[in-house]
């Protein structure tokens, strides 16, 4: 399997600082700042990305799950959302919520629920941030 890699360039001290991100694929690289971290800065920050690989990841998982059922998904629409919050020393993720919406022909809601939460469960991300309470929300759309 491959491995996978991105960088992070840091110059300056915390607060007045700033980075840049790179994907080692070269399909993306953003500034980020204390601001874009902590507050409302222009940039992206270490939890945007997380979540964007969380939402990926849960959406194959899911689609993974459905076909190995038998059931063809047509659309898996998922969204992630991760808090940070102080903690005694500096700051932690404290909390991540998915929320997704899935057109899968012939699935009733039950069976879909079964199947996004045994997705939440076995997606790679997921397993890596076992720490954090993850929550799920998942429904069908026509």
């Amino acid at each position: 399997m491959p491995v996978r890699n991105s960088k992070a360039i840091w110059t300056g001290k915390l607060e007045q600082g700033k980075g840049k991100i790179e994907l080692g694929s070269g399909t993306y690289e953003d500034v980020y700042s204390f601001a874009s971290r902590f507050d409302q800065g222009k940039g992206t920050n270490p939890e945007e990305l997380i979540a964007a690989a969380h939402a990926g990841c849960f959406s194959m998982a899911l689609a993974h799950e459905l076909e190995q059922a038998g059931f063809s998904p047509e659309k898996i629409d998922t969204g992630c959302d991760i808090s940070i919050e102080k903690a005694n020393v500096g700051f932690k993720i404290a909390r991540i919520e998915l929320q997704t919406k899935a057109k899968v022909p012939g699935v009733d809601e039950q069976t879909f629920l079964k199947y996004a939460k045994k997705a939440k469960e076995n997606c790679p991300v997921s397993q890596a941030l076992r720490g954090v309470e993850i929550k799920l929300k998942a429904e069908l759309s026509s």
